[in-house]
């Protein structure tokens, strides 16, 4: 297991920037889905997903990154840093709406407090997610790329989300919207959602985390 996982990066200064990137764009992807996620947007009246189904795929994408470069022990702890770091989303949005405003800016504090009043409830459920939905596809990517010796990417990458996306779509959407959607809407959102993050992943991510472990590995030497 040890020797699949090993660290293959010789030049220790560049592979602690390519981390602290990788990190960093991961982190603020999370964070953009968060706040993304408060607009629903629907289709034809037919088909139902919040906005910060544009952008989640791509951070599971760096995260697949993450832990094809530096294993499970590592992407590990970047979950739980970005975890915390929506803790702090959390607080400081909600400190921001209990400080006053002038009167003359009032339309702009209301649309603020309205934002992220709302913020909280989705960002618990995204928590919750982001816990078993990245932890799983994590931890599943990391043994399949131990079973395949390595070989073909695209199926740990595809294969672990496809079981990550259930883990993490799931509690979110039934945290995130229930009793503000029907039960119809409900249900739509969960099947939309899973099907459009896997197919992003499956068509834009898998392609990008292909090339980003080649730039990264060029990189490194």
């Amino acid at each position: 297991m040890d020797k699949v996982s090993e660290n293959p990066f010789k030049n220790r200064e560049r592979e602690n920037t390519s981390l602290l990137v990788a990190t960093a764009l991961f982190v603020a992807l999370y964070l953009i889905s968060n706040i993304m996620a408060v607009k629903v947007i629907g289709l034809f009246n037919l088909f139902y997903f919040d906005a910060g189904t544009v952008t989640f795929p791509f951070a599971y994408m760096l995260g697949d990154v993450i832990t094809e470069l530096w294993g499970f022990r590592i992407s590990k702890k970047i979950i739980w840093i970005t975890f915390l770091c929506n803790i702090v989303l959390v607080v400081c949005t909600q400190i921001g709406i209990w400080l006053p405003s002038p009167a003359h800016l009032a339309a702009t504090a209301s649309a603020y407090n309205e934002v992220f009043t709302y913020v909280p409830r989705i960002v618990v459920a995204s928590l919750v997610g982001f816990l078993l939905g990245e932890l799983s596809n994590a931890w599943i990517m990391e043994k399949i790329k131990i079973r395949m010796k390595g070989r073909h990417m695209w199926v740990r990458t595809i294969g672990s989300s496809a079981i990550g996306y259930v883990f993490d779509t799931l509690p979110f959407v039934l945290i995130a919207f229930l009793g503000t959607v029907t039960t119809r809407e409900l249900l739509l959102m969960m099947a939309l959602q899973y099907a459009s993050k896997l197919l992003i992943e499956s068509v834009f991510g898998t392609p990008m985390a292909y090339a980003t472990v080649h730039l990264i590995r060029r990189y490194n030497r």
